[in-house]
């Protein structure tokens, strides 16, 4: 494969996904991020502060075991 034509389809693709995605949010979409984000902070313990004590708009999960 040319060298030029592969430096072509990455700056095509960098510029496919720079732009903003034109679709709306649905509410499956804010629960997989805020799902995906809680798990990626568990372990913190300030965010389990924040989750159990704090202000939050999310309701409070059951357990997962």
């Amino acid at each position: 494969m040319e060298p030029e034509q592969v430096i072509a389809d990455i700056e095509r693709l960098e510029r496919t996904y720079a732009l903003p995605d034109p679709r709306p949010l649905q509410p499956r979409d804010v629960d997989a991020a805020n799902h995906f984000h809680d798990q990626r902070l568990a372990h913190s313990p300030w965010f389990r502060l924040w989750r159990d004590f704090g202000l939050c708009c999310r309701p409070k999960a059951e357990p997962e075991f």
